[in-house]
This record gives structure tokens, sequence and C-alpha cells, in this order.
């Protein structure tokens, strides 16, 4: 089994920033990558950014570029996601994802539930 343990969402004012984190952890044998997706209500869900973990090779949405920032720490198979100069169309559920293998597993991806980011005056 493998967790994702997400935190950090909030109500923040326009303008304002927030830091996203999610942990992975369980029975992983080797973690790929990890990275951010959010949903807004009556909307696909997006890729926001994602970094490699050999690597860290970073990919970005063009509506994000500047503004967010994805860092990872292989130690603790954690990424954070700093978000700054937050827009009122930045309010989204936001996901984490995972691309990892368990032990004598092929490469698959894993989902947190989601934590609530809004931004409102």
């Amino acid at each position: 089994q493998v967790q994702l343990a997400e935190s950090g969402g909030g109500l923040v004012q326009p303008g304002g920033s927030l830091r996203l984190s999610c942990a992975a952890s369980g029975s992983i044998f080797r973690l790929y990558a990890m990275g951010w997706y959010r949903q807004a209500p009556g909307k696909q869900r997006e890729l926001v950014a994602n970094i490699r973990n050999d690597d860290g090779t970073t990919t970005y949405a063009d509506s994000v570029k500047g503004r967010f920032t994805i860092s990872r720490d292989n130690a603790k198979n954690t990424v954070y996601l700093q978000m700054s100069s937050l827009k009122p169309e930045d309010t989204a559920a936001y996901y984490c994802v995972a691309r990892l293998a368990m032990i004598g597993g092929a490469p698959t991806s894993h989902w947190g539930q989601g934590t609530q980011v809004t931004v409102s005056s």
C-alpha cells in the first residue's frame, strides 16, 4: 500500500502565497516523479507542475509559470508546491500524484485525497 499525505491548502487573499506539501509513504520501491494537478468546479483536472526524482526536471502549466515553484526532498519522498501571486482563478482542489513502483510491481500513478485552495478577498 502507498499513502500520499497532502497539507497546506486554505483560504488566501489575491496576491498571497501558500505552500502545499505531499509526502509519499508505504511499500515504495522506486519513486519516479511527483506532481500536482488541480480541478476547479465544472472543469477538467489539469496538470499544475511535475518534478522528476532522478534529475529534478520540472514541468509547469503556462498559467502558473513564474508564480509557482515545485521542489522535492528525495530523502523524505516529499514534494512541495510554493504558490505565490495567487489569483482567484487558482481556486481549485489540488491533488498530489506520485509515479512509483512498489516492490515487485510495475510503475503506476497514485493520487492523494486533494486539498482545497481558495483565493478570495
